[in-house]
């Protein structure tokens, strides 16, 4: 059995409530074995013998949108693959006010998304893009690129965010069981 992570895009934000037993739940009738959750953002830790991690993506996305009703976008990844995201990731936060996020997405970005990015970066957001990740060091807290704009409408791609902290927790939690 392998280790994965779901990283679920719209669970409890936008009116989107989920409570967390109903997520595991909604998991282990899809078969999957050892199901957690953590923190109430959308990630779900399981377990299976399947491999193809793009196949049951789509099986867990179906799912949890006939049951509630609404489009859930789920980016998988192993633990071990979570923890090379987490040692790969090119940013740190040095001050306070200074955030390190990444963007899972299905694919890796094209070249009009990798230019896209290239041309909001500025002195208070920089980005780098490794392989279906898109790292974001976000200054300041400074929001102002993405007032009018999503990253999604930016790059033109479906993704989901997390802090680089919870990635770490999750790693922490779950990357040596």
């Amino acid at each position: 059995m392998t280790k994965y992570v779901a990283f679920l895009r719209a669970i409890n934000v936008g009116g989107h409530t989920v409570k967390m037993e109903r997520l595991s739940g909604l998991f282990e009738s899809l078969g999957f074995a050892r199901v957690e959750t953590f923190i109430a953002s959308g990630n779900v830790i399981f377990e299976t013998a399947a491999k193809n991690s793009a196949a049951f993506e789509k099986k867990i996305a179906d799912h949890l949108e006939r049951d509630l009703g609404y489009e859930v976008d789920t980016f998988v990844r192993t633990i071990q693959g979570t923890a090379e995201i987490e040692k790969r990731c090119p940013f740190r936060a040095k001050q306070k006010d200074d955030a390190v996020y990444v963007a899972f997405l299905h694919e890796p970005l094209d070249g009009a998304g990798k230019s896209a990015l290239t041309a909001v970066k500025n002195k208070m957001n920089d980005f780098a893009v490794i392989d279906r990740e898109i790292y974001w060091l976000r200054l300041k807290r400074d929001d102002s690129i993405f007032l009018k704009n999503s990253l999604e409408k930016i790059v033109k791609a479906s993704t989901t965010l997390r802090n680089m902290t919870t990635v770490g927790k999750i790693v922490e939690k779950w990357g040596s069981i």
